[in-house]
């Protein structure tokens, strides 16, 4: 694929929604997640795991967890059905397999289309497990936040502030940091590193769209560099994902000076390109954050002997 078709795929703030069915309800997973769709197979349990760990097995030489993805979310579990199948994944550098019960096709919408959850939908002040409803045609999808199933599963998986202790002694750092991140708990996890890491001057905005609208009230102040000195951003956002707020910010007379950090856990080789014919001055996986932090101090002083 040319360099061109794939910056027209770019920035448009547009997904593409694999839906599946759960017990007769259609959830959603984003198709950069997904490596491929295979039959269900026979699983190697292993002991002491999570209830929703089905097990390990190894198509074509890829050793792959295996999750219950019905028995994680509803706590019941039926008796596997020959047609059940695994969807295939790959995010945070880890190949996962979700058991559903069927896939029913694949959509295209914005991420405007994508709404956060009521809060009133879930039992405590954090995020549920659903990151986003959809509206795929005439039918509302529950986009699924796979990176918290996991972490909730699997702890180690997620981001480990003694990343950041292990940097060493920190002096503070003042400048004034913007976080698009739409969840709850990665949002809480990363702030709290970073805080630990000395920059205690952090706005965080739920998604894109906030973010933009912060930007665009300031691009004209003489003081935009002090309040908006670098730019981290998630790229599976409601209303405005975070591939689209890169290119309006690049493409900015002004703006474009700002250094844009992607922290998302689809940076892969495809993803990587987009992001840098978007502009992206850095592209990290999560849960990289003691990365994260040293990439930040670099932009930073970079940016500091520009000024």
């Amino acid at each position: 694929m040319a360099d061109t078709e794939i910056l027209l795929e770019s920035g448009t703030n547009e997904i593409e929604i694999m839906q599946f069915t759960i017990f007769g309800e259609l959830y959603g997973i984003n198709v950069a997640k997904v490596r491929e769709i295979m039959m269900a197979d026979k699983v190697k349990p292993i002991p002491h795991s999570h209830s929703a760990v089905e097990g390990i097995f190894k198509p074509r030489e890829t050793l792959l967890t295996v999750i219950n993805l019905p028995k994680y979310l509803t706590g019941e579990s039926r008796e596997e059905m020959e047609r059940d199948l695994f969807i295939v994944t790959n995010f945070n550098k880890m190949n996962i397999a979700f058991r559903v019960h069927t896939v029913v096709g694949i959509s295209r919408i914005s991420w405007e289309d994508i709404q956060k959850p009521d809060k009133t939908l879930t039992s405590s002040g954090d995020d549920g497990v659903a990151t986003g409803i959809a509206q795929c045609g005439e039918n509302l999808v529950t986009i699924l936040d796979f990176e918290k199933i996991v972490a909730e599963i699997a702890p180690e998986t997620s981001i480990q502030i003694n990343e950041v202790e292990k940097l060493g002694d920190r002096y503070e750092r003042t400048e004034k940091i913007i976080l698009a991140e739409d969840s709850m708990l990665l949002t809480k996890m990363i702030m709290d590193s970073l805080f630990r890491a000395g920059y205690s001057n952090i706005i965080n905005f739920n998604n894109g769209k906030e973010a933009w609208e912060y930007l665009s009230e300031i691009r004209d102040d003489d003081d935009f560099d002090d309040k908006a000195a670098l730019l981290i951003t998630d790229i599976e956002m409601p209303e405005m994902d975070g591939h689209r707020l890169t290119k309006l910010v690049k493409e900015d007379e002004v703006m474009k000076r700002l250094p844009v950090i992607i922290f998302s856990s689809l940076i892969n080789q495809e993803m990587r390109l987009k992001g840098e014919l978007l502009g992206a001055n850095e592209q990290l996986s999560k849960p990289e954050i003691g990365r994260l932090v040293m990439v930040m101090d670099r932009l930073l002083d970079e940016k500091g002997r520009k000024r």
